[in-house]
């Protein structure tokens, strides 16, 4: 049998694994303790007559051990678990405990009541959202930041490379010597090509725009001449003729007059036509520069 003052008598003064001394008072690590203090009633070692309650995976069970049981360590601990109604697991330590002492039947409602509240809270806490505290691991960030600094730099490199062996594939300096990857070789050309055509169709473009130019000075001097011509001939008429084959030739050349402008007119229309394209290009030519200029209102 275990003499629990003997117990107690070592436990106290001497060494104790569980023991927590601080400078106001004395602890007690112990798993199955009820209070948490280091005293006479509540030190599960010193007492062969104990009762606890303790909380696995979200289930209370009440631990129970009696003088009986103390010499096997493996079935000195009775277990029984406790209700999730607080009224009926207060119940249950009631008559699971009818005639044990007072004090801990008391510290084992005690107990009870603190992890039921503690359960409750990390419920509400899992329902509702929680903010993550993600740490900022800047050893990484930084040795991120040096190696897309070298790819950067390294690609440079291999870029510039690229472009002067091109460059002496395209004078022969090399001849038959190296095989060197015909696909960069061809990209490259078919690049240049592009550029070569888009210059070219610049160029047949102005020299398009010269060449309407001369044509549509040339027309205008055209249509001035055969407005003057046709003035002249007006003015030369003669005014002694009769009133009704003055007034039939007024009409006549009133009809003429009319067919001449309209005449004039197409040929101002196809000029006009034949100009936009000029005035648009130049205006474009000159936004390049930075200084536009529009010639024509």
């Amino acid at each position: 049998m275990q003499h629990d003052d003997v117990v107690w008598a070592i436990i106290n003064k001497r060494h104790c694994s569980h023991k927590v001394t601080t400078k106001t008072q004395h602890f007690c690590r112990n798993e199955y303790n009820l209070t948490g203090l280091c005293s006479r009633a509540s030190c599960p070692l010193a007492n062969s007559k104990y009762a606890t309650i303790k909380e696995e995976n979200g289930i209370i069970y009440l631990y129970m051990r009696t003088a009986e049981r103390i010499m096997f360590p493996a079935k000195q601990w009775e277990k029984v678990k406790l209700s999730r109604n607080f009224e009926k697991a207060i119940y249950q330590i009631n008559e699971n405990l009818l005639y044990w002492p007072a004090f801990i039947k008391a510290k084992c409602k005690q107990r009870f009541v603190k992890i039921t509240q503690y359960l409750i809270r990390m419920r509400k806490l899992k329902l509702r959202r929680v903010k993550e505290l993600v740490p900022i691991q800047r050893k990484i960030e930084r040795r991120e930041r040096r190696r897309e600094e070298k790819a950067l730099v390294a690609a440079r490199i291999d870029n510039a490379i690229e472009k002067q062996l091109l460059e002496r594939l395209k004078k022969g300096t090399y001849n038959d010597i190296y095989n060197f990857p015909q696909m960069a070789f061809d990209a490259a050309l078919k690049a240049e090509e592009i550029s070569g055509d888009s210059e070219s169709e610049k160029e047949d473009e102005e020299e398009r725009e010269m060449e309407i130019e001369p044509e549509l000075e040339h027309e205008l001097e055209k249509a001035v001449e055969e407005t003057d011509e046709f003035v002249e001939a007006e003015s030369d008429m003669d005014s002694d003729e009769e009133s009704d084959s003055g007034k039939r030739e007024h009409a006549d050349v009133g009809s003429d007059f009319e067919s001449e402008t309209s005449d004039i007119e197409d040929i101002a229309e196809k000029m006009v036509t034949k100009m936009k394209p000029r005035i648009e290009i130049e205006y474009e030519t000159e936004n390049t520069i930075g200084n536009p200029k529009k010639k024509i209102k």
